[in-house]
């Protein structure tokens, strides 16, 4: 995320730190990258450096009903089969430093879980036009990833918040909570009938999916260039923050350059072969969802915050690209 949440200490962090991981602050600065968490470098006095991030729990939830409880529980469980990947070999992972309490992330307050990784130097990407090295180097973390004996969540199919975007769809105003929230209330009325086809598509490809359960795998949810560094020692595979056991298709539908040579070597290195109709799911799933969060996030309290406009530029884009 661009900005620190508003209602976020550092000092309050620093305790944090220090009490879940023994972790002394001499210096803590802002990291404005990434998406969806916020990030800190941190200097530790004695010596040492730290990557943290802060997790909004709120957004780890399914729907507005859940508690923040059951998305931290939601983060505890992905963080957990992280850690779970790196201690079973995986040493392309980078997972989380547990607390003292053994656990992967700890919560702050009510609204925020924080975890601690190890500082990673390395070449890191954009989305841009993925190098053929990339897409080899990828193939084989995924491939890895599928192959681990390791337990998670499962994947439950679900379009998070999908209450608040079909009641916009329907024309139920929501409570103008800041500036963005009318605006997007009338993008979705607007485009409601296009919403409505995309969230039947997906509904369609959801129910063939949970016709193939023997397929499933661990998966890391979001493997895409931002998420991966070049190091030293190879390459790393970081943000296991939407870690699930779900089909292999949900890591693979944009790793392919579209010419099926990736999909190709991942059925040779697996003997699985990547079904088609489960690829459109995860490539439509991945848009659809985007549309929900940030929808979400307008029905909530919020300004005119560096993230908000990126949000509603994002939104306003893929809606009009998607339903006009």
């Amino acid at each position: 995320m661009l900005t620190a949440p508003s209602d976020l200490d550092e000092g309050a962090l620093g305790a944090a730190l220090a009490t879940g991981w023994g972790i002394r602050v001499a210096a803590m600065s802002y990291r404005p990258v990434g998406w969806g968490s916020h990030h800190w470098e941190v200097a530790a006095g004695g010596g040492g450096q730290w990557f943290v991030t802060v997790d909004e729990v709120a957004n780890k939830r399914l729907s507005e009903g859940e508690s923040l409880d059951d998305g931290f529980r939601r983060l505890q469980a992905s963080l957990r089969a992280a850690a779970d990947l790196r201690n079973a070999g995986r040493e392309f992972v980078v997972a989380p430093r547990p607390a003292a309490s053994g656990e992967p992330v700890v919560r702050m307050g009510e609204r925020f879980a924080v975890a601690v990784y190890p500082f990673t130097d390395g070449e890191s990407f954009t989305w841009d036009n993925p190098s053929p090295e990339w897409r080899r180097g990828m193939l084989g973390m995924v491939a890895a990833v599928h192959g681990a004996p390791v337990r998670a969540l499962a994947e439950e199919f679900a379009v998070p918040f999908r209450e608040g975007l079909e009641a916009a769809c329907a024309g139920d105003g929501f409570a103008d909570r800041g500036p963005y929230a009318r605006p997007a209330a009338a993008l979705v009325r607007e485009h409601a009938a296009g919403i409505a086809r995309l969230l039947g598509r997906y509904d369609e490809l959801a129910a063939i999916a949970r016709g193939e359960p023997d397929r499933v795998v661990l998966t890391h949810g979001e493997p895409h260039p931002g998420n991966t560094m070049l190091t030293a020692d190879g390459w790393r595979l970081i943000d296991w923050d939407t870690v699930l056991v779900a089909p292999p298709e949900r890591d693979l539908w944009d790793l392919d350059p579209g010419d099926g040579s990736i999909l190709d070597a991942y059925a040779a290195a697996t003997g699985v072969t990547p079904l088609p109709e489960l690829l459109e799911l995860y490539r439509l799933g991945w848009d659809v969802k985007d549309i929900a969060y940030d929808l979400a996030r307008f029905r909530r309290p919020h300004g005119e915050t560096a993230d908000d406009v990126k949000t509603w530029d994002g939104l306003s884009s893929l809606v009009g690209r998607l339903c006009s």
